[in-house]
């Protein structure tokens, strides 16, 4: 029996690749007012928020370390890194550690939402925008009934140099 075709939209081209294996999942979670995404498969886990060991002469944007069960984690203030307002932490912050580029780092976020199943149909191209605004780390835009994820490539993020966090022998 043949597979299933469906036309990719905006190209009139027809895939024989079934849909529901393209369907990519996301984990949600809240900067401010906007929600954002990051694939599901580079999160290891999540953890409540607790104060980082400060390191000197890193930036402002890495809040410290902390030992997660021996290993030395990076946590990343995620609304400096994307110049957002500042926000007090609260019982709602949490932390999501990353599995990314063979590297154990820590996102600091407002809070999580849920795991999103999204369709290619549901991801839209992103807007061009300026380089200050770091386009180049989002991915595309979920749309899922009256919800918007900015969806973010997280491991281009983290292999900024700005992070200095991956050596540029890591990244392929």
């Amino acid at each position: 029996m043949e597979s299933p075709t469906r036309t990719e939209p905006g190209t009139g081209m027809r895939s024989s690749a079934p849909m529901a294996l393209q369907a990519r999942e996301f984990l949600s979670f809240k900067l401010g007012d906007e929600e954002y995404g990051i694939d599901i498969l580079k999160v290891q886990e999540i953890r409540g928020y607790e104060r980082p060991t400060r390191m000197a002469g890193v930036p402002t944007f890495i809040k410290g370390v902390v030992n997660l069960r021996g290993i030395i984690v990076p946590i990343i203030d995620m609304r400096i890194k994307l110049d957002l307002a500042s926000v007090d932490y609260n019982e709602f912050t949490v932390v999501i550690i990353l599995n990314v580029l063979d590297r154990v780092v820590g996102i600091v976020v407002d809070g999580v939402s849920d795991v999103v199943a999204l369709s290619p149909e549901q991801i839209k191209p992103a807007p061009e925008f300026s380089d200050n605004l770091q386009a180049c780390h989002v991915i595309g835009l979920g749309t899922l009934d009256e919800r918007m994820l900015i969806l973010m490539d997280i491991e281009k993020l983290v292999a900024s140099s700005d992070m200095g966090l991956v050596s540029n022998l890591a990244m392929h």
